[in-house]
């Protein structure tokens, strides 16, 4: 198609701008109208050369006008302008949060530890409050947050050594798993969250509680069942019904929300109670689901060429990370698209090599076919659990 203009253009469908080699083809037809069809502009020449500079320059400013375009709008718009964009609605994109664990410090009674640490197998350091002191009975259990912002997991048992050697410091251990924190939120996840902020007005009691709830600080997933037959649901939910499942955030400012949406003799149902006073002082159990936790890895086998380098498989291992934590609560992993993320589309590295297949696993038990994460569960995965093996070159 012959271009009339260079300039980016808006149209029913948006904003587009011509590709560098539409540039470059309409510079030389406006050269040769000018200096007669028989000049050489291949890219040996320098005049050829020099109109390549020239519809770089133009083709740059028509992406940057094509990006200012796309900020307009939540759909389109990414990082700092999708922040501007979701703050009209009174969102705040979610800062980064650190994964905490509770230990159990052993000890000589009175024993004072001071900025003390604890790291796990993996090497992850867990702070302790500024000063720990052990009571009488020799035993003691405090939050430690990890070093770092983002998920950071450690399986019970993990955290048995002491990091920072203190005098009557004996033992330390932790009993449970850590509860998980979130790295800052991702445009995919903020655009979600906008979507549904804007349900909060909805007909649907369901939708207008899903998105209070994912408004609160620290929820990251939340998803909504009803049951309104006389008959327990497939999930298990008690017949007449309603199900909140919530990652994240505090549990007290959950149910104050649940309490305020559910409907006049709608039963709720849960593995976490919480008590609330209503407008008489009388106590009201409002229940939900905390989601649970499912370690998925995976083993990959790649044929790879003499263009492989070692460092392409830890963009690997991160890309199916950041998939794989980006998923809903009860969603499905398939492989499909496990190998779309694996293979890097659009980077120079998915060209040296191939992925001949991919194995799931779901708390170390491997899966044959796709997997449906359980009810109420969210999967994490962490990158140094992925295995990618070559099996040729």
């Amino acid at each position: 198609m012959t271009l009339t203009t260079i300039a980016p253009v808006i149209t029913d469908a948006g904003v587009i701008a011509p590709t560098y080699y539409e540039v470059v083809e309409f510079l030389k037809a406006e050269y040769r109208a000018i200096y007669g069809p028989d000049a050489y502009l291949d890219n040996d020449s320098q005049d050829g050369q020099w109109i390549g500079v020239i519809a770089r320059v133009i083709t740059d400013c028509g992406a940057a006008c094509v990006d200012a375009v796309s900020t307009f709008s939540p759909k389109t718009a990414t990082k700092e302008a999708l922040s501007r964009n979701v703050a009209i609605n009174g969102i705040k994109r979610a800062i980064p949060t650190f994964s905490t664990v509770d230990l159990t410090i052993g000890g000589t009674p009175g024993t004072a530890i001071s900025n003390g640490y604890s790291p796990d197998r993996n090497g992850n350091k867990w702070m302790l409050p500024t000063n720990v002191i052990i009571p009488p009975s020799g035993s003691i259990v405090v939050s430690a947050t990890a070093e770092k912002a983002g998920a950071i997991l450690a399986v019970a048992g993990s955290i048995n050594t002491t990091g920072k050697p203190t005098r009557g410091w004996k033992s330390v251990i932790n009993l449970t798993p850590s509860t998980l924190g979130m790295p800052i939120e991702s445009d995919s996840k903020l655009r979600q969250r906008q979507a549904l902020s804007v349900a909060n007005s909805a007909v649907s009691l369901e939708e207008s509680a899903r998105g209070k709830i994912l408004e609160l600080e620290g929820v990251t997933r939340c998803r909504t069942f009803s049951n309104t037959k006389k008959v327990d649901d497939a999930n298990g939910i008690p017949a007449n019904s309603f199900c909140a499942v919530v990652y994240g955030g505090d549990s007290q400012e959950i149910a104050k929300v649940i309490k305020s949406k559910k409907s006049m003799g709608c039963a709720l149902y849960g593995n976490t109670n919480i008590t609330l006073l209503n407008v008489y002082n009388e106590p009201e159990v409002i229940s939900f689901y905390r989601a649970t936790v499912v370690n998925i890895s995976y083993l990959l086998s790649i044929v790879t060429n003499e263009a492989y380098s070692a460092d392409t498989a830890e963009k690997i291992k991160a890309l199916l990370a950041e998939y794989t934590n980006d998923l809903g609560i009860g969603d499905k992993i398939t492989h499909n698209k496990l190998v779309g993320v694996s293979n890097l589309y659009g980077a120079i590295q998915s060209q040296t090599y191939e992925v001949t297949s991919i194995q799931i696993k779901a708390d170390g038990v491997v899966i044959s076919g796709d997997y449906t994460l359980p009810f109420g569960s969210v999967a994490f995965c962490d990158p140094t659990s992925i295995e990618v093996v070559i099996t040729s070159e």
